[in-house]
């Protein structure tokens, strides 16, 4: 069972059909907020759409090639974090997350990524995490800073975000 206890009032589990509606209501109370930084809010447009979401993350845990899992707060579906895959030849992989805009500055995702890294140098014996962040996202760049991620470069016009593209630093931390 993938499950994490963060601390008394968060953990982390593996998202199930059973949690669509949840995943679908915080995406949507934060589209705004979510649509400035995430490419994907404008094509999550109902319940069937997280569902969708939840079963392909499902394939992708099962096949070994990462995961994404549910943040939750006092009960409460917060956010999302996972692995964007896993390169096995190279023992590399990205991480992503996002949490409501309700759930901001509570130390949830600090907490949620320090677990995930554990996991993947300890359970998955990975050598390398690697996070992107779009450079005008100051929140999301503060995570990786704060665990001792290296700063490593910046890959210019790397994601188009509806109308624009914008540049991304690339962080990397290694065990």
């Amino acid at each position: 069972m993938f499950y994490f206890l963060l601390n008394d009032e968060s953990e982390l589990r593996l998202l199930e059909p059973r949690h669509a509606e949840d995943l679908y209501l915080l995406t949507d109370k934060s589209r705004s907020y979510l649509r400035q930084w995430l490419p994907w809010v404008d094509f999550t447009k109902g319940v069937s759409n997280s569902k969708e979401f939840i079963e392909g993350t499902l394939k992708q845990f099962g096949n070994n090639n990462g995961f994404q899992a549910g943040i939750w707060y006092r009960g409460e579906l917060a956010g999302v974090i996972g692995l964007h895959g896993i390169n096995w030849s190279n023992k590399t992989t990205s991480m992503g997350y996002w949490l409501g805009e309700e759930f901001q500055g509570k130390g949830l995702m600090t907490s949620a990524c320090k677990s995930v890294i554990n996991y993947c140098f300890n359970e998955l014996k990975l050598k390398r995490i690697e996070i992107r962040v779009a450079t005008g996202n100051h929140k999301s760049q503060a995570i990786p800073q704060r665990l001792g991620f290296q700063k490593e470069g910046c890959l210019k016009s790397c994601e188009f975000l509806y109308d624009r593209y914008v540049d991304h630093y690339v962080f990397g931390l290694i065990k």
